[in-house]
């Protein structure tokens, strides 16, 4: 294990965004700080699904051990810290992904590990209810936006996206996020952070690696709009369109339809 060359009451916290690589880089991570410093470890609590994605849960382990942790890790919204009392000297580390091949990675693990989606199509998944309620739509832009008084559910937190709450996604990625990643240049990122921080990070792993599948969504380049109710909850049946092309875009992403092709598919006119 090689001791990172940061002062000793620096705190890292990797707000970990589902499927972009955040329990490797967790794992990763092992090489240089203790089990002891490491939240979550083997000492908070026997289901490890609560322990990375309850912020309750969290606070009440901080009770406990909050002194010895250095390494603060989950599924967590990235203004969590400010929950967590003391004048602490955070350092805030996260990883994004292109956003659909977030949601397909994210799609493919539930069918995986999910046995009521053992022999569910993509779309099936990505339709049911409780996905769309999860950590499935616009995940990043609600990590990336949510306030500590907001956090009621913690990552969970039903929220509804707008214009106003993805700018402030924007501002709190360039205000206050210290370390940015992407998924796709992951083992890129890890040198970077070794070479910051003097960590020794390890061989490369790979962790909970979905395989890609066939799917309309890549094959036929199907993509399917549906109506929203007043709190952004699908609604309907969809419709059906062409997808033409697939842009980058790390906070949120857009459909971008031609008046006709928006007549076409929804029945209106679009003004």
């Amino acid at each position: 294990m090689t001791e990172p060359a940061t002062p000793a009451d620096t705190r890292f916290f990797v707000a970990h965004m589902q499927k972009t690589a955040g329990t490797t880089l967790r794992d990763r991570l092992r090489s240089t700080f203790t089990e002891d410093q490491i939240y979550p470890n083997g000492r908070d609590g026997d289901d490890a699904r609560i322990s990375v994605i309850s912020v309750k849960h969290l606070e009440q382990q901080w009770a406990v051990r909050g002194h010895e942790i250095r390494l603060l890790t989950g599924h967590f919204p990235v203004r969590t810290v400010e929950l967590l009392p003391g004048d602490i000297d955070w350092v805030t580390v996260t990883v994004l992904r292109e956003p659909v091949e977030r949601v397909l990675s994210f799609l493919r693990h539930q069918r995986e590990v999910e046995p009521r989606f053992a022999d569910s199509t993509l779309e099936q998944i990505y339709a049911d209810p409780v996905s769309q309620g999860g950590l499935l739509t616009n995940h990043m832009v609600k990590m990336l936006s949510l306030t500590a008084a907001e956090m009621t559910e913690g990552a969970l937190t039903p929220v509804a996206v707008d214009d106003s709450r993805v700018d402030r996604a924007a501002r709190n990625l360039a205000d206050g996020i210290d370390v940015l990643g992407l998924q796709e240049r992951f083992d890129l990122f890890c040198i970077d952070l070794e070479t910051a921080f003097g960590w020794d990070l390890g061989p490369p792993l790979f962790m909970n690696r979905t395989q890609p599948v066939d799917s309309p969504w890549r094959d036929s380049a199907d993509a399917g709009l549906y109506d929203e109710d007043d709190i952004g909850n699908l609604v309907g049946d969809g419709h059906a369109v062409t997808v033409a092309g697939i842009m980058e875009n790390y906070v949120a992403q857009y459909a971008y339809v031609t008046a006709d092709v928006y007549e076409q598919a929804m029945g209106c006119l679009l003004y």
